[in-house]
């Protein structure tokens, strides 16, 4: 048995306690505090509610995969064996990346009838990581994990029956490790090389001191990453692990290995299946970087295993330009036109990928198409940089730029195919500005398997699904966007009392689509459209409310300003058969998450939608409804900073008027007790509820879950902030609650976990911030969950959660003494 000593700290004016604790499961009587603890049933009770299955439609739309999840994973599969190396984990017997949530099922969903079929020659025990589908919808492939590896696994539709394709065991660490090549009939795998050498075990005895050197240079901008190389010893085991052999899988299992085994981060073959492009890894590595920054070669070969060219040699981006939108300079983001046979397209920085410099073209967009014998083609230039292109056929292709720093975006039609075609401006917008976001181009699966833009059969227009933001909430619509008059055509928009949007939209005229359609107290289940018929839609699925007990939870829709005339959303829950006129008001769990803005009226617009499902969740507030507190979730927080002025220069007097405007609405709603409201967060959110308790007394408790709260120690930019610690030391220092830990009044829980994979958040900043406080004679507790990530996965470690946030509210909050200095 897997023994796991979960750590708390507590801190009661001046007092320390330490616990150390042993697994629940050894533990002889009701020990207070020892090992994993159990919340209230209510809420153990979210934790075991039956997670719907995920729906994954087939490229032909007429079946879809429908893969059943079980219960979350226990606190012995998230402590498997793990290597931390240069940003990855690698679970090391599987050689993939650490992967927790499996699907143990699945079926398959006729579209036209509704109808499911089960699945024959499965396993008993499934854990099934990646799906995909064939080209033609006949085939679907998807790996499984097994004790020593990851195996390959095809299902053949028509039959409803699986198989183990291959006995070779796939290496998954940077990438599902298969995918569909030449149409439905092969695979392009990665795999684990034949006879490798075992790697030598690590010596005991230290061969030297790990020493790192700058030689000067510019200023760089690299942010604080977790799990970075150490060693020499560091460097080799990562080869090892990434040692990969491609190889080709035909549908009868049959395998060939092509080329020799490569350090491979990357592996994409052209839509024809006759050439793919690798990116393997080159020495020296760096200790600072990940993975994805080291210097890079990139190579095109045929299926046959030969090199056919060096596509390009990247040196380590380990000194870029300052800012968001800078990136470095030469060819990079290599891939396919999914349109063509073999064309290859990249993007290449000018100006030295610095946004500082004053230049009219900050990228570049270029294609050469195979053999690669004539020069390659400039397809576009851009005032700012890339974003991302959509490929249609020659006479379409949209491409979106974007600028960061003033929140600018647009997108543009080019004509790849088309000699001294211009591009035409199709959207512009303010990114931050959703109501008037056009949303997202429809795409289909061409013969190839790849995505490719679906237009009307003229070829003259494109269709659009979005969320449809508005004053009134998310409106989602499918609409036809005009290529010639650039105008917009609705087709159809969700309606009250439903929360509906597209998933898939079926024919080229898109009268026939499939939504996904909830309200309040249903949950989402998949429908049938057919506008041109006029007929009703009708339902493809029908799953249960996973937890009946919440139906009945009041949900609405907020609408306030703060004190200088912002306007703010939140939404609000009430417990279910809760009066406010009858019961009074209620203690209150508040959970924000702070966003920056360029403007105050995109700061203002209305975010969600009063008629989505009631999705009462572990890892937000909600479950605090079961033991009757009024939530109030996503209560908007905008910093803004307007033309050159930068949001976090006055972050604490925004935060301050956006807190004090949600407690006032909900006091004057009569459903909060002033006295009884909490506030809480995740992750920039417990930030903010650090924050918010060393600067206000607003609030009678805070939970802060895996948080940064001293910004000396991310000195090279947050979130959005691009300023470095020395061009902004007042802003840094200000923003740091750290500083601030003389001036907690009211109680703070930390729960942080132990292997914090995000950067920035290292589990030390929790650890600190509570030694802080509890230096100082304030009231604090720590928790610190092992084996967790900054997500946490276990289901021992989230039913703790729950039991740490209900024991400190009914505390600190729901049964709080009378406070005379809040008074």
């Amino acid at each position: 048995m897997i023994r796991i000593k979960p750590k708390f700290l507590l801190a009661t004016t001046a007092t320390t306690v330490w616990l150390a604790f042993t697994s629940a499961t050894a533990l002889a009587g009701n020990v207070p505090e020892s090992g994993y603890q159990l919340p209230p049933a209510e809420l153990q009770a979210v934790v075991d509610a039956p997670r719907g299955p995920i729906f994954r439609l087939g490229p032909q739309r007429k079946t879809a995969l429908l893969l059943t999840l079980p219960g979350l994973p226990g606190i012995a599969d998230v402590s498997q064996p793990e290597i931390r190396l240069a940003g990855l984990r690698i679970n090391p017997r599987t050689r993939a990346t650490s992967h927790f949530d499996f699907g143990n099922g699945m079926s398959l969903l006729d579209i036209a009838t509704g109808k499911a079929r089960e699945i024959t020659g499965l396993p008993a025990r499934l854990k099934i990581a990646e799906t995909a589908w064939s080209p033609d919808e006949q085939w679907l492939a998807f790996s499984m994990w097994v004790d020593n590896g990851v195996e390959l696994w095809l299902l053949d539709v028509k039959k409803a029956s699986a198989r183990r394709l291959m006995a070779d065991k796939l290496n998954a660490i940077t990438g599902p490790g298969f995918s569909w090549i030449e149409g439905s009939e092969k695979l392009l795998v990665r795999l684990v090389p034949l006879r490798q050498k075992e790697l030598p075990p690590a010596s005991v005895t230290p061969t030297g001191p790990n020493m790192q050197e700058s030689k000067g240079g510019k200023t760089m901008q690299v942010r604080t990453y977790p799990d970075m190389l150490r060693t020499a010893r560091d460097s080799d085991v990562l080869d090892w692990h990434l040692q990969t052999q491609l190889g080709i899988v035909n549908l009868r299992g049959e395998v060939r290995r092509i080329g020799h085994p490569m350090t491979l981060t990357r592996s994409l073959a052209s839509p024809d299946g006759k050439l793919i492009l690798t990116t393997q890894i080159r020495r020296p590595y760096s200790t600072i970087l990940p993975v994805d920054r080291f210097a890079q070669l990139i190579e095109l070969w045929d299926n046959q295993g030969k090199k056919v060219k060096t596509v390009a040699e990247r040196p380590m981006r380990e000194r870029l330009p300052t800012g968001s939108d800078a990136v470095q300079a030469g060819p990079r983001d290599f891939g396919w036109r999914a349109d063509k046979p073999a064309t290859l397209y990249w993007l290449e920085a000018q100006a030295g990928g610095d946004p500082e410099v004053n230049s009219k073209v900050h990228d570049a967009l270029f294609q050469q198409a195979a053999p690669f014998d004539a020069p390659a083609q400039k397809l576009m230039e851009m005032g700012w940089r890339f974003g991302n292109v959509q490929w249609g056929s020659d006479n379409l292709a949209l491409v979106t730029e974007n600028w960061v720093k003033t929140k600018d975006t647009r997108t543009w039609r080019i004509q790849p195919g088309v000699a001294d075609s211009k591009p035409e401006l199709l959207f512009s917008r303010k990114s931050e500005d959703q109501y008037n976001n056009p949303g997202q181009p429809v795409t289909m699966y061409n013969a190839q398997g790849r995505l490719v833009l679906r237009t009307s059969p003229d070829g003259k227009a494109i269709f659009l699904t979005g969320n449809g933001a508005s004053p009134e909430g998310d409106r989602p619509f499918l609409d036809k966007f005009d290529l010639v008059s650039k105008q917009a055509n609705r087709l159809w928009r969700s309606q009250a009392p439903y929360y509906e949007e597209v998933v898939a939209v079926l024919n080229d005229k898109a009268s026939c689509f499939v939504t996904s359609r909830e309200s309040n107290e249903e949950r989402p289940n998949f429908y049938l459209h057919d506008i041109s018929a006029s007929a009703p839609s009708r339902a493809l699925t029908q799953f249960p409310h996973p937890m009946p007990q919440f139906k009945g939870v009041k949900k609405q829709q907020l609408r306030y300003e703060r004190e200088d005339g912002v306007d703010l959303t939140a939404t609000l829950y009430l417990p279910p058969g809760y009066d406010p006129k009858r019961d009074g008001p209620r203690p209150m769990l508040m959970w924000a998450y702070p966003r920056e803005f360029k403007s105050a009226e995109a700061a203002g617009q209305t975010v969600g939608s009063p008629y989505k499902f009631n999705r009462i969740s572990y890892n937000g507030p909600h479950a605090m409804l079961a033991r009757g507190y009024a939530v109030l979730d996503a209560p908007t927080m905008p910093i803004i900073g307007e033309g050159k002025k930068e949001p976090n220069d006055t972050y604490l007097e925004q935060l301050k008027m956006d807190a004090e405007a949600a407690v006032e609405e909900v006091v004057r709603l009569g459903v909060a007790d002033r006295n009884r409201i909490a506030i809480g967060g995740h992750s920039y959110g417990a930030f903010m509820t650090a924050n918010l308790l060393a600067h206000t007394r607003l609030f009678r408790a805070g939970i802060a879950r895996s948080g940064a709260y001293n910004r000396s120690l991310t000195p090279f930019g947050f979130q959005s902030e691009d300023r470095n610690y020395w061009k902004a030391n007042k802003v840094y220092q200000d923003m740091s609650p750290f500083n601030f830990a003389n001036q907690f009044k009211d109680p703070i829980l930390f729960i942080h976990g132990e292997q914090d994979s995000n950067p920035g958040t290292f589990p030390m900043q929790s650890e600190r911030m509570y030694q802080a406080i509890q230096g100082l004679g304030g009231v604090a507790r720590l928790a610190m969950l092992p084996n967790e990530s900054h997500s946490y996965r276990a289901r021992e470690s989230i039913l703790h959660m729950l039991w740490e946030q209900d024991r400190w509210l009914e505390t600190h909050v729901k049964n709080a003494k009378p406070d005379p200095s809040r008074e």
